[in-house]
C-alpha cells in the first residue's frame, strides 16, 4: 500500500534530550503538541531520578529547533490533594476548545493502585485548574475531543482489564467533562499475528479534518524476544465519533532508529501530539523512552491513503 513513506522523521532527531534540560532529568519523551500563539508547544514528560515523571513546557518557534524549555517543572504532581498522582503524572494529550478558549490536559496519573485518567484545563500553560481523575485504574491513553456530541463531551481511553481480556480503545461521554457514562468499545484490538493484537491504544489527540476525526493508535506486538510499539490510523464520523468509517490494516510508523530502538525501553515510538500547519502534519514522539522526536507527513497524502481502506 505504499504507507511506510507518509511520515518522514526529521533529520536531526532527536530535537530534545535530557542533556538539552535546564535541571537534572533522566529521560524527556511522550510531548503532547499544540500551536499557542504561532509557536510550537510541547508539553514533554520528564521522568526524575526518582523514576516518577512531571511535565514541562519547551517551545519552538519552528517546531524542530531553538526550543525554549520552562527554567523548573511546568506542571507537577499534587499527592497531598490528589493522592492519585502519588507516583507523578505522564503521557498528557492536549485539546483546544474554542467555545471556552482554553485548552484541556488529559494525562495519566499513576496510583498507588495503577494508572488512570485524570484531566486538567489552562489558558497560558503557567496556571493550571485541575478537574481531576475521571475514570479508574487501570486506564490510559486518554484524550479529549474539541467539541461537543449532541451536548456531550467525549473522551478516548484504554481501560486493561486482568487475565485473558483484550485492552481495546473506548470512548466515553459527560456532560460536565467529570461524571462520564455510555462506555462503549471504539476500536478492537486484533487478534492472532496482527501487528495490532490484544493490545491497542490511543497516540495524539483526534484531528478533524474534512473526512473525519483522524485517530492515529499503538498496538504492542510481543514475541518472545521482544515488545514492539507500532502506530496505525482510523477515520472516525464528524457527527457520531463512535462510528468508525476506516482502520487501515497495516502499521505505518514503527521503531527504525537507533534512538527508537535503544533507551530505557526498547523499541518505541510513541507520540502523545500533533499538529496541523497547513497541510502538514507534525508528529512529536518519544522515542524508547528516552528522547523526542519529530515525523511530517502531508494531511492530503494521509486521507488519500485512507480511502484505499
Amino acid at each position: 500500500m505504499g504507507n511506510y513513506g507518509l511520515f518522514k522523521r526529521y533529520k536531526d532527531n532527536p530535537i530534545l534530550t535530557a542533556g538539552d534540560w535546564p535541571y537534572p532529568a533522566n529521560s524527556v519523551f511522550n510531548p503532547a503538541a499544540v500551536i499557542v500563539d504561532g509557536e510550537t508547544l510541547l508539553l514533554v514528560r520528564v521522568e526524575d531520578h526518582r523514576g516518577f515523571s512531571h511535565l514541562t513546557v519547551a517551545r519552538s518557534k519552528n517546531g524542530y529547533d531553538n526550543w525554549e524549555i520552562d527554567p523548573h517543572p511546568t506542571f507537577t504532581a499534587d499527592p497531598e490533594n490528589y493522592p492519585e498522582e502519588e507516583y507523578g503524572i505522564e503521557d498528557a494529550r492536549i485539546t483546544y476548545v474554542e467555545d471556552e478558549k482554553q485548552w484541556y490536559i488529559a494525562y495519566t496519573s499513576f496510583s498507588s493502585s495503577g494508572p488512570l485518567p485524570s484531566m486538567a484545563r489552562t489558558r497560558d500553560f503557567k496556571t493550571f485548574e485541575r478537574i481531576g481523575s475521571v475514570l479508574p485504574p487501570e486506564n490510559k491513553d486518554a484524550a479529549l475531543f474539541p467539541v461537543r456530541f449532541e451536548g456531550r463531551w467525549a473522551l478516548i481511553h484504554r481501560p486493561v482489564a486482568g487475565g485473558m481480556a483484550k485492552a481495546n480503545m473506548w470512548i466515553s461521554f459527560s456532560t460536565d467533562m467529570k461524571q462520564w457514562g455510555e462506555h462503549q468499545v471504539l476500536l478492537h484490538a486484533r487478534d492472532g499475528g496482527w501487528w495490532d493484537a490484544n493490545k491497542i491504544g490511543l497516540s495524539p489527540q483526534p484531528l478533524r479534518t474534512d473526512k473525519g476525526w483522524l485517530v492515529m493508535y499503538h498496538g504492542v506486538r510481543h514475541t518472545e524476544a521482544k515488545i514492539s510499539y507500532k502506530l496505525g490510523l482510523a477515520l472516525l464520523d464528524l457527527e457520531d465519533p463512535t462510528v468508525v468509517l476506516k482502520r487501515a490494516d497495516e502499521w505505518l510508523f514503527g521503531p527504525r532508529e537507533n534512538y527508537e530502538r535503544v533507551g530505557d525501553v526498547n523499541e518505541v515510538v510513541f507520540p502523545c501530539g500533533w499538529v496541523l500547519e497547513g497541510d502538514e502534519v507534525r508528529m512529536y514522539y518519544g522515542g524508547a523512552d528516552t528522547c523526542v522526536a519529530v515525523a511530517t507527513a502531508s494531511l492530503e497524502e494521509i486521507l488519500d491513503y485512507m480511502e484505499k481502506w
